[in-house]
């Protein structure tokens, strides 16, 4: 069984099973090897249930999206993203009234976008795997960061201004986008 482990200030101890069925253990930094191998010994059944059922999760996925995509397919959609997202966002931020910096197309495992501080904007390329109107929610939330740098009920309000069915949207990536994530790994 592959493990990471990974000691921080923290006060007990956390396991997680990663996407690639790997184990990540938490521990604090008292905590010994001996320890950890006892942890991971009485807990060996439940780990081997859940990598087991997660592992089969990820393959009735993959059968509903597809296979894993090559390089070649990645780059393809980043050189699509490069094309298409830049125009999106000045198009919206356009109609939002703000400004924004650099914009970063990624092929990123676990988020569709992100704002910086400094308001840098970076996508994930396997955005083109979504419908266009999912790709116009993710850049209307990311340059609503412009206004609101968190999540709270008025960030929600500024994309709803935007998006009115915003909620639609995020809904369809819940269901659907880690199934195209997953085609990364």
């Amino acid at each position: 069984m592959d493990t990471e482990i990974v000691r921080s200030n923290r006060k007990s101890i956390e396991l997680n099973i990663c996407r690639d069925g790997h184990i990540r253990v938490r521990v604090p930094f008292s905590v010994t090897d001996a320890e950890i191998a006892q942890v991971l010994k009485e807990k060996s059944s439940w780990i081997e249930k859940h990598r087991k059922q997660m592992l089969e999760r990820q393959q009735s996925v993959r059968e509903m999206w597809g296979n894993r995509l090559s390089a070649q397919d990645i780059q393809a959609l980043a050189d699509q993203a490069v094309k298409i997202i830049p125009e999106k966002v000045r198009y919206f931020a356009g109609k939002i009234g703000v400004d924004y910096g650099r914009i970063t197309i990624r092929n990123q495992k676990t988020r569709w976008g992100s704002c910086s501080g400094k308001g840098n904007l970076n996508f994930n390329c396997l955005l083109m795997l979504t419908p266009d109107e999912v790709q116009d929610y993710v850049v209307i939330h990311e340059l609503c960061h412009r206004k609101e740098m968190n999540h709270s009920p008025k960030f929600w309000a500024e994309v709803a201004k935007f998006m009115p069915d915003y909620k639609q949207k995020r809904k369809w990536l819940k269901e659907n986008g880690e199934g195209i994530m997953l085609r990364m790994m």
